[in-house]
């Protein structure tokens, strides 16, 4: 399933207006990253393997290009912004909260130096 949300399309599993999806749900699930492999937007490294036929490639967290699009605004962050936003835990643009538990998730993203 694709869904556009501000303009940008998401791919995944009943994905709604502000990417939530069947696997996260809550209401500051309101990101969709973006993968290597196909370029694309999806709510969770959980909608990518429903979805995709192939294995999900990360970004490194330096790449400079967005990579991170909060669901609530249509706001595109670079992973950088996203991984180093401290405790607050929103968007920089709108203040929509995002979940913090996305932290425990980081590594299934985005590829860290060593």
């Amino acid at each position: 399933m694709e869904r556009e949300v501000a303009g940008t399309p998401v791919r995944g599993v009943e994905v709604d207006p502000e990417t939530r999806c069947a696997h996260y749900h809550a209401d500051r699930d309101v990101v969709a990253l973006r993968f290597a492999c196909c370029e694309a937007y999806y709510p969770c490294f959980r909608c990518h393997e429903a979805v995709a036929d192939h294995d999900a490639e990360r970004l490194p967290v330096e790449t400079p290009e967005p990579a991170v699009l909060c669901g609530a605004c249509g706001a595109e962050l670079t992973p950088r912004e996203f991984v180093g936003e401290g405790d607050d835990h929103e968007c920089p643009d709108c203040g929509a909260a995002f979940n913090p538990g996305c932290a425990d998730h980081y590594e299934r993203y985005f590829a860290f130096e060593e």
